[in-house]
């Protein structure tokens, strides 16, 4: 009994000591775990915060389309990437090559049925039954190269309306232009002189006993009547007259004879000097040493150029505040609406707008494009578009070295001389605004064989590059061959007497037997159309001399109407003396953007 009880004893304190041990266990456990909890609470906060940190940065999940590069499609699968963005992936995406058309894109279709003529008829008369003894023309041009080359051609046709012997015209040096070059040193003088010795007696100096001279201007438009009445009676007190500002004062629309002349002196009389010559073929050999066919482009897309335009480019405020301050220069500048100005057509093309439309057109990859510019406003970026579709790009930078451009980098309109000289002798030309270079040289090339010369649509691809986004490569280029047939430089663009004759010289294009034999027309036909859809304006009214000394006539800002079967012109609407024949000049604008 008693060894029992001590059994149970032992039991029990056996059993003692174990519920002790695992309490004290517990007890150990409980305080290991308080020293973990700050540890584990500091892990859990900084994975809270790094969950943050990604939720933050992650994109957000949208059902809206997002942008895609538009990728440039090759045979060879090699893409690279243009900066166009798109709505949707895989819609609007360009090829590499130009596609087959099935017409050669270097030729015009009907260029082998017309050529240039300018030889007078036998009714001309010529300087030497005509000039009248110590009457003396004195012209002094105005504008860029181009604007003042215009002044040349009419100066020579007036000077022979006023029976006057024309001295060398004055270059102008102090325009936003700023060229110190005079005549000579822009063009062959000598040819100049010599080549219209038939037409206009031209000397070099204005004899020293002359006596003073007459300073006035001719009113803009201005006909033969018009110089008849307004310029010729001076000559009765003076014998020598000046004409400043010589810049679109003589009609569009003359005497068969007289535009005959015009086309003489643009086309044969008025050359390059020969530095300018000879450096402007040595650009035009470097481009053939590069491939048998090239375009030119005349791209002007300069700060000023597209600040008077009024468009919108895409640059967001950073471009709206640029441009406008340089819109400012001009008081007489209103404001205009980039959206109506656009679908007006008024806005010169972008560089990648201009690689889109010969893309369509067909031209590829592999085409050799020269450009001839100002500073293009974006710099290297605006260019990347085009250089992106056509990487085989040239200017006369790089295709020629500082060393050989010295002589003629100081001097803008010997620069542009050069630029003028390897356009002309392009395969195709082409434009993303329709100046006076561009309207000089469409209207030469038309003379010399009717070569490629584009011109945008602009109001109809307006539309194009607007909805582009939503429709295929194939149906956008259809549409752009669509738009743009009659804006190619072809034959008979035009109905005779209508638009700009430096543009569409028309009395001076004629058609080759075989087309006429063709129509069954005559060259008799021809003539007679020409000249009498050339016509002759009549003579509206007296001048207002305004206050102005007799040596100082303002006749300048009277523009003389065109008129066609009789009736004028209509006055543009925007114009708030529509009902007056005053017209203000705007210089330097008109500089700046027409050249």
């Amino acid at each position: 009994m008693s060894t029992m009880k001590k059994k149970k004893n032992r039991d029990e304190l056996i059993g003692l000591q174990i519920l002790q041990g695992l309490l004290f266990r517990h007890h150990q456990r409980r305080r290991r775990l308080h020293h973990l909890l700050p540890l584990l609470s500091a892990l859990s906060g900084c994975l809270l915060f790094l969950l943050a940190i990604l939720l933050f940065l992650s994109p957000p999940t949208t059902t809206t389309p997002r942008h895609h590069h538009l990728t440039l499609n090759t045979s060879l699968n090699k893409g690279i990437k243009d900066h166009m963005y798109v709505e949707k992936e895989n819609v609007f995406r360009v090829t590499m090559n130009g596609g087959s058309l099935g017409r050669d894109l270097w030729s015009s279709n009907l260029s082998n049925f017309y050529y240039g003529c300018s030889n007078a008829s036998h009714y001309f008369l010529t300087a030497e039954m005509r000039s009248v003894p110590n009457r003396y023309l004195i012209i002094a041009t105005s504008g860029g190269l181009n604007q003042q080359r215009t002044g040349i051609v009419d100066a020579v046709v007036a000077a022979y309306i006023l029976n006057a012997t024309l001295v060398v015209p004055k270059l102008d040096q102090k325009s936003f232009w700023k060229d110190s070059s005079n005549f000579s040193e822009i063009f062959d003088i000598d040819l100049f002189i010599t080549y219209l010795s038939k037409d206009v007696k031209i000397i070099k100096e204005l004899p020293q006993n002359v006596g003073k001279v007459s300073t006035t201007r001719a009113p803009r438009k201005c006909n033969e009547k018009c110089y008849e009445t307004r310029i010729l009676p001076i000559y009765a007190k003076k014998r020598a007259v000046q004409l400043t500002k010589f810049d679109y004062r003589l009609s569009n629309r003359l005497d068969l004879d007289l535009q005959k002349l015009r086309c003489r002196v643009n086309y044969h009389a008025l050359t390059f000097a020969d530095p300018i010559f000879q450096m402007g073929r040595k650009l035009v050999q470097r481009m053939r040493m590069k491939s048998k066919h090239y375009i030119a482009l005349h791209l002007r897309f300069e700060p000023d150029m597209l600040a008077f335009s009024g468009c919108d480019y895409g640059g967001g405020e950073k471009e709206k505040k640029e441009l406008g301050a340089i819109r400012k220069r001009w008081k007489t500048l209103h404001t205009k609406n980039p959206e109506k100005e656009r679908r007006r057509g008024k806005c010169p093309l972008s560089p990648q707008e201009v690689g889109l439309m010969l893309r369509a057109l067909g031209f590829g990859n592999d085409v050799h494009i020269y450009v001839a510019s100002g500073e293009v406003y974006g710099g290297e970026e605006t260019l990347a578009h085009l250089k992106a579709l056509f990487p085989n790009f040239h200017t006369k930078e790089t295709i020629a070295s500082k060393e050989e451009l010295a002589e003629f980098s100081s001097y803008s309109s010997r620069m542009a001389a050069l630029d003028f000289i390897v356009c002309d002798e392009s395969d195709v030309f082409v434009t993303n605004n329709n100046g006076n270079m561009a309207k000089i040289l469409a209207g030469k090339r038309r003379y010399f064989g009717h070569k490629p010369t584009i011109r945008p649509n602009s109001k109809k691809l307006y539309r194009l590059f607007l909805e582009r986004d939503n429709m295929t490569w194939e149906a956008f280029a259809s549409q752009v061959r669509n738009v743009q047939i009659g804006f190619m430089g072809e034959p008979n663009e035009v109905k005779p007497g209508k638009g700009g004759f430096h543009e569409h010289p028309l009395a001076c294009i004629c058609e080759t037997s075989e087309s006429r034999a063709t129509r069954g027309g005559t060259s008799q036909d021809m003539d007679n159309k020409n000249e009498a859809d050339q016509g002759t304006e009549e003579y509206s009214g007296e001048g207002n001399d305004d206050g102005y000394s007799e040596d100082e006539l303002d006749l300048s800002e009277a523009e003389y109407p065109e008129y066609d079967n009789g009736i004028p012109e209509r006055v543009s609407a925007n114009r708030k003396d529509s009902g007056s024949l005053l017209k203000p000049d705007q210089p330097e604008l008109e500089e700046i953007v027409s050249d």
